[in-house]
């Protein structure tokens, strides 16, 4: 009795598992279509392939579902610059950095540009996320680059323009590809086209440090 309950309950986290990975990407989807405002929970239940009572249970309000989708894709992009704590090579770092931050525009588009909506209204959500998370991010890759700066491994640079710089030029490929598809005859970067910007990005990102 006891290994059909815990097959069971196993059963019962591997759906609930499944329904929140829908109701999620779903949600990053709506949210960056429609804005908060105009996202609906119906719509979000419907994209996902769930009853709208189920967005409720697993997430609460639609605020919270927007909270937790948005803090997401940040989280994601903190743990693209893990690298920094990994090794004492500043080229190995920046150019995971840059790849990884390049490859995630690609495959999260929505997420970034859920992001750059949630930024250019004045961060009304996200005031305390990025005080108390991504400021202590950013301020603790800042130290690991001055360091590598007074150990001359790098030009002098504010570190803190050179990650500024990095956001803007990795997520133009996500938010802005409505106008590089414009640009490019009607069609979405190919894979090849791709891989040219990823190398070209990080080729100037690695040149403008004097890192060969």
């Amino acid at each position: 009795m006891t290994k059909k309950n815990g097959s069971g309950n196993g059963h019962k986290a591997s759906i609930r598992r499944e329904n929140e990975t829908k109701i999620l990407a779903a949600a990053e989807t709506v949210f960056a279509e429609k804005g908060f405002k105009g996202a609906s929970v119906g719509l979000i239940a419907e994209r996902a392939g769930v009853p709208k009572p189920n967005v409720y249970y697993y997430f609460g309000a639609k605020q919270d579902l927007y909270h937790r989708v948005i803090e997401s894709v940040c989280e994601t992009w903190l743990h693209a610059a893990d690298k920094f704590d990994e090794t004492d090579d500043p080229k190995t770092a920046i150019l995971a950095y840059v790849n990884a931050k390049m490859d995630m525009a690609r495959s999260r588009p929505h997420g970034s540009r859920l992001w750059a909506i949630e930024m250019a209204s004045g961060a009304p959500f996200l005031q305390s996320y990025l005080a108390d998370v991504v400021k202590p991010w950013l301020e603790s890759r800042e130290k690991i680059l001055e360091k590598w700066i007074a150990e001359g491994k790098l030009q002098p640079i504010t570190s803190r323009y050179f990650f500024f710089m990095i956001w803007g030029t990795t997520q133009h490929y996500a938010d802005f590809e409505a106008q590089i598809i414009a640009l490019n005859d009607g069609e979405p970067l190919s894979e090849k086209q791709f891989a040219d910007a990823k190398e070209t990005v990080a080729t100037m990102v690695l040149r403008s440090l004097a890192i060969a």
